[in-house]
């Protein structure tokens, strides 16, 4: 008899019995003849632990059992609970996708190639179809407990699905509308406030420049998404970088780069929806290390800060 027809026999016996049997009962034969019921629970506790979400190995799952200490009697055949821990993953604030693919192929074992080809399909991922299909800035920040049978499709659908509950958050649909911009457009001037913001509350004055030049049509000028669109890292681009051809660089091209570059935070996501108000088009950190940045409204009072900065480092 198979183990589905015994299990099937042995629940149906089980179901007449006045109180449940002993836990113990089917731990341990102590005849000399292996019980069928034994077997039937063996299988029986197999399907309950899988159901739960166990890997479970059933090392013997056969009439005969392993004998006892004195070699008579036998035992049920035993499961032994291989539980594999889930894989936790933290996106940070600022991450870009590149950089997450390899934080995920490193802790799944999964080639970074995986995770690329996942990410080209938006609709199974359930991006919003104001993300035009396109994973950046999606895979919002935080922290992300994933069983370690997900594959790909389903690890970014859950940071996808994570998102969803960020923007409800933000209020960011309705937010944006408000502001006279696409939700995706709040997130990429979000993106950018992240990348060139060195502290919290300095995000809401560079969303107002990001708004302020572009109400003016002038070009924003961030290195920031320059670096990016040359797969680059940091917030100084070198002369050379800025004549790139990317539709990334906003020295030469007008308006807002076509999508996120990096994965921003709530608060990087309220400062584009509520920039603050101010008459700012330029800014300069001037102390790097303590990370001072400071807005200036006029050219002239720009290239005071560009002096203030220089000073300070010894740059003539």
């Amino acid at each position: 008899m198979n183990i589905e027809n015994l299990l099937r026999e042995t629940l149906a016996d089980m179901a007449g019995e006045e109180r449940p049997p002993a836990p113990g009962r089917y731990l341990l034969v102590l005849d000399r003849r292996p019980r069928r019921r034994g077997l039937a629970l063996a299988a029986a506790s197999a399907v309950a632990a899988l159901a739960i979400g166990s890997t479970v190995v059933v090392q013997e799952m056969s009439s005969r059992a392993p004998a006892d200490v004195a070699g008579q009697h036998n035992a049920v055949p035993h499961l032994v609970p291989e539980r594999r821990p889930a894989v936790t993953v933290t996106v940070v604030e600022g991450m870009r996708l590149s950089q997450l693919f390899k934080v995920l192929s490193s802790l799944t074992g999964r080639p970074v190639a995986e995770f690329e080809k996942a990410a080209k399909d938006g609709t199974v991922l359930g991006l919003p179809p104001y993300a035009k299909g396109r994973l950046e800035g999606f895979a919002i920040p935080g922290t992300y407990e994933l069983p370690p049978t997900m594959n790909p499709d389903e690890i970014l659908r859950a940071m996808v699905a994570r998102f969803g509950q960020a923007a409800e958050d933000t209020d960011l649909v309705d937010g944006a509308r408000r502001a006279g911009r696409t939700p995706l457009e709040i997130l990429t001037i979000a993106s950018i406030v992240q990348a060139e913001a060195g502290r919290d509350e300095d995000m809401p004055k560079i969303a107002r420049v990001i708004y302020n030049r572009l109400d003016r049509k002038m070009r924003l000028q961030m290195d920031s998404t320059v670096l990016y669109g040359l797969d680059k890292y940091g917030t100084d681009a070198k002369p050379g970088d800025r004549k790139s051809r990317s539709p990334y660089n906003t020295y030469k091209r007008l308006g807002l780069p076509p999508g996120p570059i990096s994965s921003p935070g709530d608060d990087a996501i309220r400062a584009a929806l509520k920039p603050a108000s101010g008459p700012w088009l330029f800014y300069v950190t001037t102390d790097p290390k303590k990370n001072i940045t400071k807005f200036a409204a006029s050219r002239s009072d720009f290239t005071k800060l560009v002096q203030e900065r220089d000073k300070k480092h010894g740059i003539r």
